[in-house]
Formats: structure tokens, sequence, C-alpha cells
């Protein structure tokens, strides 16, 4: 039986709400300057599970140094994919749009070092993003 992970998704964006207000950007201000959350999805290489989860540690420090990210939301979540191949998902937040088109060397070397630990997978690149948007949960 096939287990459909969007749910999975859905969940883990829900849950990284609970840990920030959203920042909304003002109507006229440079869309590159108003923060982007995004979702990032590692497709991990068998055996490289210990060494990826020390690179994106490695690259939060560097991340938050540099002033890139807002502390929340940060989430990492791990599941297995195929059976019994790792897969890992983590949320954070640009501190704006243009934060990762200017990345310091330091962090274009952590994103190497990322994709050298990921594979493509069920016809996926082996790490691949983009921007999401968090809906909830919200104050009833």
């Amino acid at each position: 039986m096939k287990i459909s992970h969007y749910p999975f998704i859905i969940l883990l964006a829900l849950l990284s709400a609970c840990a920030t207000t959203p920042v909304k950007p003002d109507a006229t201000s440079d869309p590159k300057k108003s923060p982007e959350t995004v979702l990032i999805t590692y497709h991990v290489k068998p055996g490289k599970e210990a060494d990826l989860e020390d690179v994106l540690r490695r690259g939060w420090e560097i991340y938050r140094q540099e002033h890139l990210v807002f502390a929340q939301p940060h989430l990492i979540v791990r599941d297995k994919e195929d059976g019994d191949k790792t897969r890992v998902v983590e949320v954070f937040t640009w501190v704006s749009h243009s934060a990762p088109d200017h990345a310091p060397a330091s962090v274009k070397g952590i994103w190497n070092e990322m994709q050298a630990l990921c594979e493509p997978r069920g016809g996926h690149g082996g790490l691949e993003g983009g921007e999401v948007e968090i809906i909830g949960p919200k104050k009833w």
C-alpha cells in the first residue's frame, strides 16, 4: 500500500507555524526584501543520514551567524520513503527573498556538502525546495 506524504508535509508546515508569528511585508515594500519561508526536501543517500544531520546543524549555525534566517520557524523532520530510504524535510524562513541569492562562500560550501549527501529519487532531485506559506494554526 502506497502512502501519500502530502498530509505529512502539510502537518509539518502547520507545526512550524506554532513557533512564530509570520512577518507580513508592507504592500509597498520590495518583494525581494520580504521574508521567504521555504520547505526543503533532502533525499538522503543510504548510510549518510548522520552526516547530513551534522551538515544541517552546521549550516543552521552559519545561517544564524550571517543573519540570513529568522530563528523561528525552524523544523527538521525525518521519515522513510521507497521502503527504507531516508527523507529529511526542513522548514525555515530567510530574512528576505534575496538572502540566498547573496549567500557568502561559507553557505555555498554547506550547500555543496548537502548536495553531495543526497541522491535523486522518484523523479526528483536529491535536494529540492521552494517557497511555502504558513497558513495555520490561526487564533480563533
